[in-house]
């Protein structure tokens, strides 16, 4: 079972449990304080301190925060990667990695043709261990819905220009 595992396991378990494993986590998976950990992830120390302590549970957006920081954190670099799921054609512009908050993530490519086979892409890039979903805006509320990782929306602003001006000669 991964560190994140856990955390969800504690949550749907018990009244509590999500703080129970988050300590656990922590002390021996990460091996950090909650000061180190909220360093590393930008969560605020006062709540992460509450929630640890079992004086509040951690609300919905919180608790992905933690898991997502969690999943980034107990991954080792070359493990850790964004996907991208879009045509051959984008696909092969794209850089091979990223740096994130002084990690480097890979960017692993779904190539994808149809509706149908960027949200099979999606379902596969989270089981694979993607910490996020980049996705043509037409299938990202539909991935949104069905995943539990990030996704984000390619927002094409120069290629329309590009198509434009193409038309523009041909026309």
């Amino acid at each position: 079972m991964t560190a994140v595992d856990d955390l969800v396991a504690g949550m749907i378990r018990e009244e509590g449990g999500f703080q129970k494993a988050l300590r656990h986590v922590l002390e021996n998976e990460l091996r950090m304080t909650v000061n180190e950990f909220c360093k590393a992830t930008g969560i605020s120390q006062s709540t992460m301190y509450k929630i640890v302590e079992e004086k509040r549970e951690p609300n919905l957006r919180t608790a992905r925060m933690i898991i997502r920081s969690v999943k980034i954190l107990s991954s080792s670099a070359s493990e850790n990667f964004i996907a991208v799921i879009a045509s051959h054609q984008v696909l092969q512009t794209m850089d091979d990695e990223i740096e994130f908050e002084g990690h480097i993530v890979r960017l692993r490519e779904y190539p994808v043709s149809t509706v149908e086979d960027a949200i099979i892409a999606a379902l596969r890039a989270e089981k694979d261990g993607a910490l996020g979903v980049i996705c043509a805006p037409i299938v990202t509320p539909t991935i949104e819905r069905i995943l539990t990782i990030p996704v984000s929306p390619v927002i094409p602003t120069t290629s329309i220009s590009t198509a434009i001006e193409r038309l523009k000669r041909d026309l």
